[in-house]
């Protein structure tokens, strides 16, 4: 029988509905992100559960945890049964899941196609609202030595600096980079000044034989790639 989610408290439902109880008998991979969300939360309020609190939260977000980690503790704690603690716990495990996937990069993925960039950037870059600028450093096989932010900005652009991507490059032995940068308004077209840089950034990397082999524009709704549509 499928739990009750307005019941006041957790613990006065069948086990088997209970996420922690469900998550240790049947396994993590059974709960859904709500169930997970309830299990940081621990409860509610008075009137509501910790699952119905957080299936609200998750509403509110379209069941999208990217757009839940773009939330700051202000944001969090306007829901009733939201304290401090408790959207700090949110915030620090939405962070705690990014870092897990960028930890991938400890294994030097090698880079062989846009996709495999737009993959190792995508956790950094799409939930941010406001503009960054990072690049990915790569050895002579195509294998990622560090992803690397260069700027933050605001909603419109964020500056980059040549001379801060290229001694990042010089310092890590890199052999070639990737350009990237998120767009938070979710438009994936290139902006004239997106062209511009890329030219002036490829050009001053054939000067220093570090190859400039792809710029991605990235946004929640998927990327852009400059050497795909053959614009590098």
């Amino acid at each position: 029988m499928e739990a009750n989610v307005n019941s006041a408290s957790i613990r006065y439902w069948a086990k088997s509905d209970r996420p922690r109880e469900k998550l240790l008998i049947h396994g993590k991979e059974t709960l859904t992100n709500a169930e997970l969300l309830a299990i940081l939360l621990g409860s509610g309020s008075r009137n509501e559960s910790a699952l119905s609190l957080a299936q609200k939260i998750l509403a509110q977000n379209d069941q999208n945890l990217i757009e839940l980690g773009k939330m700051n503790l202000q944001e969090l704690q306007k829901f009733n049964g939201m304290g401090k603690v408790k959207a700090i716990t949110v915030i620090a495990a939405l962070e705690l899941g990014k870092r897990r996937h960028n930890s991938a990069s400890l294994n030097r993925p090698k880079i062989v196609n846009s996709n495999d960039a737009y993959q190792l950037l995508l956790y950094d870059l799409s939930d941010l609202r406001t503009e960054s600028f990072k690049i990915l450093l790569l050895n002579r096989g195509n294998r990622v030595i560090k992803t690397v932010n260069i700027s933050n900005g605001g909603i419109a652009g964020t500056v980059v600096d040549p001379k801060v991507i290229f001694k990042s490059a010089i310092d890590h032995e890199a052999s070639s980079i990737i350009l990237s940068h998120n767009h938070p308004s979710g438009n994936l077209k290139p902006s004239s000044e997106d062209i511009r840089i890329t030219k002036k950034l490829k050009a001053s990397g054939e000067i220093l034989s570090i190859g400039v082999l792809d710029h991605l524009i990235i946004s929640e709704r998927g990327y852009f790639s400059f050497a795909d549509e053959s614009m590098l």
